[in-house]
C-alpha cells in the first residue's frame, strides 16, 4: 500500500485575466495559500503555461518547476482535455468545439484534428521534460450522438467508430510510451470513453496498450448511477489519476439522469463542492489506498452553487482529512508470538 499524494488543485476552472489567477507565479502562490501541495496545469492556457516552449526547452521546464517549488507547489500533471477532445469530433459538434482549437484551423475539421494530435504529442514531450509520469485528457467522440439506441443503430456503426478512435489514438499512445508517460482518459459523458464498458472496447482495439489508462472521477459515475466503488475494484490497475469532485443525483417524477435539458442548478444530477454531494469519499480513498494508488488527489472544483474560491479552500482541507497515511505494521502485532517453520508444522500436527 502507498499513501496518496495531495492535496493538489486543477487550475483550469480558476485561470483568468485578473490577479492572482492570471500568471503561473501568482496562481501557484495562491494555491499554496489555500493549502495545496500541487497543481495540475491546463496545457492550453498561455497565461500559465507555454506548451510549445515546454516541449522544446528543458531549461524552461526546469525553471517552471523551480518557480513552483519556490512557491511551495509541485506540478503534478498536465491536462490536455481540450486538445484530446479534438482528436475525434462528430460533425454534429464541429461548431461547439471549434473554439478549443487555434484560430488558424477553425472551420477545417481535418486540419483541426492534425493540430490536436500535434498538441497531444507536444504535451507528452513536455510532460517528460517536466519529469511527470501521467497526463490527463479526453478521448473525443465519434459515437456519442448515438449513445441512446433510438433510432435503431445500424449494425457495425459503433464498431466502426471505435475502430477509428483507436486508429487515431494509437500513434499518440506510442509516443506516450516513448516518453514514459501514462495517458489518462477521463471517463466522462460526451466522450466515447464514458464508462467502464466503453473503455474496455477502446482498450481491446489498442491492443491493451500499457499507456492507455484512466482518470478516475467519481462525480461522473454518480450522475450515471454507476457503482463508483466497484469500478475501482475492476479497473484499479488502469487508474493512474484521480480527480476529487463531488456530485449528487436526486431524481424526481419529472426528471432523472438526462436532466430535461435544464441548466446545472435545476438538474437532478449536479456537481457540488467537496462534502456537499453524495460521493462516499471515505470509501473512495480507502479503496484507492488498498490497491496502492500512487498518484495525486487533485481537487477539480465544479459546483453550481458555491463560490470557487470557497470551494478551493475547503477542498484542500477536505482532501487532507481523507488521505490515509498507510500503516507499516499490523494492528495485532502486539499479540504475535514469533514462529519458524518447525513451530508452524508442530501447530499443524505435522511433526512427531
Amino acid at each position: 500500500m502507498r499513501t496518496i499524494q495531495g492535496p493538489a488543485l486543477f487550475l483550469a476552472q480558476f485561470a483568468g485575466d485578473t490577479a492572482p489567477f492570471n500568471s503561473f507565479d501568482a496562481i501557484t502562490k495562491w494555491a499554496a495559500d489555500c493549502g495545496y501541495a500541487g497543481v495540475q496545469l491546463p496545457s492550453w492556457d498561455a497565461r500559465l503555461f507555454d506548451l510549445d516552449l515546454a516541449a522544446s526547452s528543458q531549461g524552461y521546464c526546469d525553471d517552471l518547476k523551480g518557480r513552483a517549488a519556490d512557491n511551495g507547489i509541485t506540478i503534478t500533471e498536465l491536462s490536455t482535455h481540450l486538445q484530446g477532445q479534438l482528436v475525434a469530433v462528430h460533425p454534429a459538434y464541429d461548431l461547439a468545439f471549434d473554439g478549443f482549437a487555434a484560430p488558424a484551423v477553425r472551420g477545417n475539421p481535418a486540419a483541426r484534428a492534425v493540430w490536436a494530435v500535434d498538441q497531444m504529442t507536444k504535451a507528452l514531450t513536455a510532460s517528460r521534460n517536466l519529469g511527470l509520469t501521467a497526463m490527463a485528457t479526453f478521448s473525443g467522440a465519434l459515437a456519442w450522438p448515438y449513445i441512446y439506441p433510438w433510432p435503431q443503430r445500424p449494425a457495425g456503426l459503433v464498431e466502426e467508430a471505435f475502430d477509428e478512435l483507436a486508429r487515431r489514438w494509437l500513434p499518440i499512445l506510442d509516443h506516450a510510451e516513448s516518453c514514459g508517460v501514462d495517458l489518462c482518459y477521463e471517463i466522462h459523458p460526451g466522450e466515447d470513453l464514458c464508462d467502464g464498458i466503453s473503455f474496455e472496447m477502446f482498450l481491446d482495439r489498442v491492443g491493451g496498450h500499457a499507456r492507455a489508462n484512466m482518470l478516475y472521477d467519481p462525480s461522473h459515475y454518480v450522475l450515471q448511477h454507476l457503482d463508483y466503488l466497484q469500478h475501482i475494484d475492476i479497473y484499479h490497475e488502469r487508474i493512474r489519476m484521480f480527480h476529487v469532485k463531488d456530485a449528487e443525483l436526486n431524481p424526481t417524477g419529472r426528471q432523472g439522469v438526462y436532466g430535461g435539458f435544464q441548466p446545472w442548478v435545476n438538474r437532478a444530477g449536479r456537481f457540488r463542492s467537496l462534502g456537499d454531494g453524495q460521493v462516499d469519499f471515505g470509501g473512495v480513498f480507502s479503496k484507492l489506498t488498498q490497491y496502492g494508488f500512487a498518484g495525486w488527489a487533485v481537487v477539480e472544483w465544479e459546483c453550481c452553487l458555491k463560490h470557487p474560491e470557497d470551494g478551493a479552500r475547503e477542498g484542500a482541507e477536505f482532501v487532507r482529512h481523507h488521505i490515509i497515511r498507510v500503516t507499516e505494521k499490523a494492528f495485532d502485532d502486539f499479540a504475535g508470538a514469533g514462529a519458524d517453520r518447525a513451530t508452524n508444522r508442530r501447530m499443524l500436527g505435522l511433526e512427531g
